[in-house]
């Protein structure tokens, strides 16, 4: 294991643990401290809650989402496979080719910082399968809750000035990654995951090769040392570790492109139904959403006690128009306050003051509307076989006590 790799990990155990590990440059390569068998979220909040280990998968609670950026220690964690067993950022390497690239190019770290604007952009990422545990009958995958999102401010450089640079053929369709995350096979020839998106997504403004996040170097689970960022579409399609873009002149074909992977019937079907892969169609866009981080579900107030609702609000659109809330069943709806954000893909903020009567059981509902119109659901949208794009307004207890 080089000096690099073994400094980030002794930083990363020493976040975790608050603690340094004495001795860490002795481990013997291949052979880490046994609290990484406990501590599968290295580097991470313990109050992540983890779906699944290998890989791993842990998501953040609604309530720990409540700052207006994602702390690092505090953003979910969706992997496909392990993060690379060598890490040498001094070595490390991004390369662009493809059928579709007018040249072909290898770039360090340090070259994309050196010879490219660097931008800082908040960006929000959100697993395609959030909310899945909601959907029945029940959809395979992580039965993810509300938790696999979060909003960080991440700096890169965009992808359409890498793109500018190698020369891209009129015949491009799509942009796809490759990253240096490990198979769960072990079989060095597999990729675990490599998506794309549509050149139209690549090109534009908002579409990142980061290296930072919240002002720090990306968390190891996070894809340090360089990762893709797009907003509005799947987290999927946000490659971590990158190592190469291919410029496609067809749909991408890589792993987890296939299949029904990242996709939904391309016509609305009935709960249950079993749908043939050349029936499914590629997530391209993620719906309008918001989400109460405050107070945490279960909160008691007296009767008439005013008390603050926050929350955030994102979507695939330009903006966040408004976020109504409901402590009727959905009856009557009143208005909030909504932040603007600084960037297209940024969540929004909003907040309002409530008083609820007479002593009792309450539910909060927020619905959030965008810039196009559209406005979540009540309840679970169209069911599709993978559970992915739950946007039904999400809900908290809230108890009246004398």
């Amino acid at each position: 294991m080089n000096q690099s790799r073994r400094s980030f990990l002794n930083k990363t155990m020493k976040t975790a643990l608050g603690l340094p590990v004495i001795y860490y440059t002795n481990l013997p390569k291949g052979l880490y401290p046994i609290i990484w068998d406990e501590d599968p979220i290295q580097g991470k909040s313990s109050e992540l809650v983890i779906l699944n280990s290998r890989p791993v998968n842990a998501e953040t609670p609604a309530h720990l989402l409540n700052d207006a950026l994602t702390p690092n220690d505090l953003f979910f964690i969706r992997n496909n496979g392990l993060p690379p067993s060598e890490i040498n950022v001094a070595d490390w390497t991004l390369t662009v080719e493809g059928e579709s690239a007018k040249t072909s190019k290898s770039f360090t770290l340090q070259d994309l910082k050196d010879e490219f604007k660097n931008v800082t952009l908040n960006l929000t990422l959100e697993c395609g399968g959030n909310g899945r545990s909601e959907f029945n009958p029940p959809a395979k995958g992580n039965q993810w809750t509300t938790g696999a999102v979060g909003c960080a401010s991440w700096t890169g450089i965009r992808l359409k000035d890498l793109l500018a640079e190698i020369g891209v053929k009129d015949d491009a369709v799509y942009v796809a990654y490759e990253g240096r995350d490990l198979h769960l096979s072990g079989d060095p020839q597999k990729l675990p995951i490599s998506r794309g998106v549509p050149v139209s997504k690549a090109m534009e403004d908002e579409s990142l090769i980061a290296w930072s996040m919240n002002g720090e170097d990306l968390p190891l689970m996070n894809g340090y040392p360089l990762r893709l960022v797009f907003g509005g579409v799947p987290a999927s399609c946000s490659g971590k570790w990158l190592s190469k873009i291919l410029i496609r002149d067809r749909v991408h074909d890589g792993a987890k492109m296939e299949g029904q992977s990242y996709r939904i019937p391309c016509d609305p079907v009935a709960p249950g139904t079993k749908v043939a892969d050349e029936d499914m169609c590629i997530i391209e866009s993620m719906p309008v959403k918001s989400l109460i981080t405050s107070p945490k579900t279960g909160a008691m107030v007296k009767p008439d006690q005013k008390f603050k609702i926050e929350g955030k609000a994102w979507t695939s659109a330009e903006s966040i128009d408004k976020v109504e809330l409901s402590y009727d069943f959905g009856v009557s709806w009143m208005t909030t306050r909504v932040k603007k954000a600084g960037n297209r893909y940024a969540w929004q903020q909003f907040e309002a003051e409530l008083t609820l009567p007479k002593v009792g059981y309450y539910e909060i509902w927020a619905r959030a509307t965008d810039s196009e119109g559209a406005r979540q659901p009540i309840i679970l949208p169209g069911w599709n076989p993978k559970g992915y794009l739950n946007n039904a307004c999400h809900r908290i207890a809230v108890k009246v006590v004398s």
